[in-house]
């Protein structure tokens, strides 16, 4: 990933290419810190926007982050890293180019160094981590937001390091050496009691008792005077020993071992988890229950373990740790705990483990609590109620339930963070494994096959010894068999294969809920409409599911989103392999892929209805797009598939293929058109036809003629006499793109008349868009002009806002083409922010070369060869040439602007307009 370049915001902002300063102007400024701040993720474009102008962003912010972007590249040069993604943006950086990301990973680095007993190499490292920081972070950011929001997290940052940095040395005898700095630290931090204890404890090995007591006493005064309280329960424990002359207090600091107290030594390294290592803290600051939750072998184990690690050191009675995985009922559980905490009772008396936690300030940790749930609610109520200095960390795939709980469900791994860890534990097992610039895009898309899991990852790595990332991932079909590993000790917290995991899961649930996961494993994604029509039955009635799915969410079977409308659904493909793996066991997997299927049929039936001209046509876009992973399942067809199931599967493909036009799925609606065929003779003639004419359709607008062509031709033999409306329609579009006959014109009447007399409203709007274009390029001002009234007419009619934008696009073409150019400009713009603002991936590329062609025709031909660069960019992306009419007018352009910039200086421009995002901006 690296780029040459050095970003650096521990301090004012400074960027540096290729060891050179690179300058970067205010608001600029700004964009960069936002990305920076989350590098290597997408940032929304609502979250720049608050970002850069807080709650008084101005009108046409989006517009104006646009330019910020393109202006931000510029100063950043041609290899710039930074990228555009359909939700925002994204900055990309090495390990090594951004010093927030170094100081981080030596900080973690650090800790791992003080777990391993190696306190020297900690103190090193956070020397070095603290040596980033060139002062107060951002300081020359004019970000009010950044500074509220962003600015407090990163100093806590650094102060957390410097805490820990004087307790390593503190624990190596060095209590003189930072007597300096702590008065420093007290004085510019006074109500932060961590510095004052350390200073209070420097003090008294330093000799100065009565200095370390006057210390005390002042802390004591500040917090009564500035927040009313008493000093904590460190400060006080600390103040009882002096006054005590507790004779360890001279000595070093408690070990680390001591306090770190039954936990496993760490026998891998630990990768990435930064975000919710931070959250899990705050929340455990902020509460005295936390519970993380998700599915088996994401790690919620090894990311409490860290937790635990990285709190021990300022837990005063240290941490505990209690593997509930051999647990199963109440009395064996308080004794295990018991057993834990290192009491000397182990009869299962509360009251006696409630009598030993009182008093203390300990951190409990239970683990695998999700098969015990009643008994460990139970003791987990009853010992928050009667000891407060307890706090208790849960792993669990369902959330406890208790009041006060605060739940952190663990995500499976993020690209970056789970291709390190194939890359760290494919070292080890191999002795000489390394990634290749070829190899990491295989290990992405296996860690993407693999959902990102650690665990199923982890197991990946050790079939390293013997297969290669090419073969694991060709073989993931038949994962549970492939991912076996290490050979432990049985028990569920000893999981090694990847079947013993999700087995654990499954006999946790219900078999009602063992069914419901099985049935849902038919769908890729769902809504909860689909899963009651699909998996309900008289075994498992249409009222019950609901409850069940709720059920299998709170186990972490299923992941719900129910942040922005309705509830979507969704299984991690292992747990989905699982599921559909027990339908077959069942012997029911064909039926509920008819299920799935026709379920799907319906839906897309329904949306050629509802689509195009409508004013649902954006609804119903968004909701094909949303499912458009379970439409591809519902058309994969089968050899043994019957007769109404394979034409059920290529109706699907023409209906989706009448809505993708502008949602840019060309190429994928061709490839399902031509699945759907493979059939053969079991489809009907007229169905095949029509899926044939719709090919042609596609690939005439992708510019592939010869393809058009042959489908016309054999759609055409079998329709013999009866030219059908979308085969009329497959002509006429050809004929006009390819060949700009004028004989088009008539086809495409025909084909609208014909959709309508079929009530297919929105299949007689698109023909009555390519009739007006037909009108516009090949017939006179006037035709011309009634044309496009009557397009625009009707799609403000009918509130279509992609219809309208077209029609607002066929209007300023007419302006163009008959001699009106300079009123072309504002209703082309008016639908370039039509379509940008619901989606649209190919209408674009027609509003910018529309553009390009007004501002060739107005006297602006360096404008005008950018805008054709950035139409050719989104062409490219869509998988679109041109040809016949539209090549001709491209040409023409082109012609012109040559000759009026000379062709270097065309050829300039036009690559300067190959950003295709910039190039709508510019054009707006």
């Amino acid at each position: 990933m690296g780029t040459g370049f050095e970003f650096r915001i521990l301090g004012p902002l400074e960027v540096l290419a290729d060891g050179v300063p690179v300058e970067i102007a205010a608001r600029q400024r700004v964009l960069l810190a936002s990305l920076l701040l989350d590098a290597n993720r997408t940032l929304s474009m609502d979250a720049l926007i608050t970002r850069l102008w807080d709650d008084a962003a101005p009108p046409g912010a989006r517009n104006t982050v646009q330019n910020l972007v393109l202006r931000l590249r510029k100063a950043l040069g041609p290899d710039n890293p930074v990228r555009t993604r359909p939700e925002g943006y994204l900055i990309e950086v090495g390990d090594d180019e951004l010093d927030l990301r170094r100081f981080t990973d030596a900080v973690d680095g650090a800790k791992e160094a003080l777990a391993a007993g190696d306190t020297d190499g900690a103190a090193a490292g956070l020397r070095a981590a603290l040596a980033l920081w060139r002062g107060d972070p951002l300081t020359d950011v004019p970000s009010e937001q950044l500074h509220r929001d962003q600015v407090p997290a990163l100093t806590e940052l650094r102060l957390a390091a410097l805490e820990l940095r004087i307790d390593t040395d503190l624990e190596l005898g060095r209590h003189a050496d930072v007597l300096p700095e702590l008065r420093e630290l007290t004085a510019t931090h006074p109500l932060r009691e961590r510095f004052w204890a350390q200073r209070v404890l420097a003090l008294y090995r330093a000799g100065r008792q009565a200095d370390a007591l006057a210390a005390y006493r002042e802390v004591s005064r500040l917090l009564a005077d500035g927040l009313g309280i008493d000093p904590g329960a460190e400060l006080r424990e600390l103040h009882q020993r002096i006054l005590a002359a507790d004779p360890g207090l001279t000595t070093r600091a408690e070990p680390v071992d001591r306090r770190h107290g039954n936990l496993p030594s760490e026998l891998t390294t630990f990768v990435g988890r930064q975000r919710e290592l931070a959250r899990a803290r705050q929340l455990l600051d902020d509460g005295r229950l936390v519970t993380l939750t998700g599915p088996g072998g994401v790690g919620k184990t090894t990311l409490a373990l860290r937790v635990a690690r990285q709190l021990a050191g300022t837990t005063p009675d240290g941490v505990r740790l209690v593997d509930l995985s051999t647990v199963d009922e109440p009395g064996p559980l308080t004794r295990t705990v018991a057993e834990a905490l290192g009491t000397c009772d182990r009869s299962g008396d509360v009251d006696l483990l409630i009598e030993h936690l009182t008093g203390r300030r300990l951190l409990l940790v239970l683990d695998n609590c999700e098969h015990v749930l009643p008994p460990v609610t139970a003791l987990v109520l009853r010992l928050l109620r009667a000891t407060p200095g307890l706090r208790v960390l849960a792993t669990s795939r369902q959330r406890l339930g208790l009041p006060g709980e605060q739940v952190l469900r663990v995500p499976p791994l993020p690209e970056d963070e789970a291709v390190r860890l194939l890359s760290l534990r494919g070292a080890a097992a191999t002795g000489d494994f390394q990634l290749t610039e070829r190899s990491r895009d295989t290990a992405a898309r296996l860690c993407q096959a693999l959902d990102g899991i650690p665990l199923a990852i982890e197991l990946a790595a050790v079939q390293l010894t013997a297969l290669s990332l090419d073969d694991i991932l060709g073989r993931l079909d038949d994962r549970f068999h492939l991912l076996t590993g290490y050979d432990l000790p049985a028990g569920p917290s000893h999981h090694r294969t990847l079947r013993h995991v999700v087995d654990w899961s499954h006999e946790l649930c219900s078999p009602s809920e063992q069914l419901l996961w099985a049935r849902l494993s038919v769908l890729a994604g769902f809504d909860l409409a689909a899963a009651e029509r699909i998996c309900a039955d008289a075994e498992l009635p249409a009222g019950a599911v609901t409850a069940h799915l709720v059920n299998l969410v709170n186990k972490s079977i299923v992941v719900a989103d129910t942040r922005d409308g309705p509830a979507r659904y969704r299984m991690l493909e292992t747990i989905r392999e699982y599921g559909t793996q027990r339908l077959a066991e069942q012997g029911r997997a064909a039926e509920f892929r008819r299920r799935h299927r026709e379920y799907f049929h319906r839906m897309a039936a329904t949306a050629v209805s509802e689509n195009l001209g409508s004013s649902r046509e954006v609804e119903w876009q968004a909701r094909l797009e949303r499912e458009l992973p379970n439409l591809r399942l519902a058309m994969e067809i089968g050899e043994d598939e019957p007769p109404a199931q394979a034409l059920a599967a290529l109706e699907i493909a023409t209906n989706i293929t009448r809505c993708c036009f502008y949602s840019g799925n060309m190429n994928e609606g061709r490839h399902w058109l031509a699945h759907a065929l493979a059939c053969g003779p079991v489809l009907p003639p007229r169905p095949r036809a029509e899926a044939l004419a719709l090919q042609a359709y596609l690939a005439t607008m992708q510019g592939d003629q010869d393809e058009a062509e042959a489908l016309l031709a054999q759609a055409t033999e079998l329709a013999g006499a009866e030219a059908g409306a979308t085969l009329l329609f497959g002509q006429g579009v050809y004929a006009l793109c390819a060949h700009a006959d004028p004989a088009s014109l008539g086809l495409l009447t025909r084909a609208r008349e014909g959709f309508t007399a079929n009530d297919a409203p929105g299949d007689a709007h698109m023909a009555l868009i390519f009739e007006t274009i037909a009108a516009v390029f090949l017939g006179d001002r006037d035709t011309a002009e009634r044309a496009t009234a009557v397009c625009l007419a009707e799609a403000e009619a009918r509130q279509a806002a992609w219809a309208r934008s077209w029609g607002r696009w066929c209007v300023g073409l007419s302006h163009i083409w008959h001699g009106n150019p300079a009123d072309a400009e504002p209703l082309l713009r008016k639908g370039l922010v039509e379509q940008r603002d619901i989606g649209d991936r190919w209408g674009p590329a027609w509003g910018l070369s529309a553009l390009a062609w007004a501002a060739a025709a107005t006297g602006r031909p360096e404008r005008a060869a950018r805008l054709l660069g950035a139409a050719q960019r989104l062409r490219e992306r869509a998988g679109v040439r041109l040809i016949g009419l539209f090549r001709e007018a491209h040409v023409t352009t082109e012609r012109q602007l040559s000759g009026a910039l000379g062709r270097d200086a065309y050829l300039a421009a036009f690559r300067e307009g190959l950003d295709a995002e910039d190039g709508i901006s510019l054009a707006l």
